[in-house]
């Protein structure tokens, strides 16, 4: 195989979780694919100025940026779906219906109340399923530090979520 064929498939790896990530960040599957054509364009442009180690981090950035703008352009707010996600199996009552409709609002809320870097973060490990290593790669950050940004983020949420409760309880 040759060091093209290579690295295409690489890119073409990586494109498909930065386009599960923007989907689970809010962007449309449309816009999602022009995002990643563009960074793809981009990175090719500048192929020569990124080094190899970095080429995964350098086109998750681009594709974000690219995101932010395109969504700043439009003027709308940037928003986690949560349409297909279950949490609980399928042999569920309407009343859990009705409970996890209001768990995935609650999470949605508190997700959007969060820093972006720790809703990335939290959207990356628990909706994507990535690995340390994968995150770490990919926002080319030391594994150590991204474990305890990760922390930081988790405990965010759930100050934010206790927060939620005590308020839906007072009520």
């Amino acid at each position: 195989m040759s060091r093209q064929e290579e690295l295409y498939l690489v890119l073409q790896e990586k494109s498909a979780i930065i386009f599960k990530y923007l989907i689970k960040n809010g962007a449309n599957p449309r816009d999602a694919e022009d995002i990643i054509q563009e960074a793809l364009y981009k990175f090719i442009l500048y192929i020569d100025s990124v080094a190899p180690n970095k080429a995964y981090s350098w086109l998750f950035r681009v594709a974000i940026n690219e995101y932010y703008d395109l969504y700043r352009k439009q003027q709308k707010e940037v928003n986690v779906p949560f349409e297909g996600f279950e949490f609980v199996d399928d042999s569920f009552l309407p009343e859990d219906y009705v409970q996890q409709t209001e768990m995935k609002k609650e999470i949605h809320n508190i997700l959007n109340r969060l820093s972006p870097l720790h809703k990335q973060l939290l959207l990356l490990k628990y909706m994507l399923g990535l690995s340390y290593k994968e995150i770490a790669e990919m926002l080319d950050l030391n594994p150590g530090t991204l474990k305890t940004y990760l922390y930081r983020a988790r405990q965010n949420f759930k100050k934010l979520y206790v927060e939620e409760k005590e308020k839906y309880d007072r009520e």
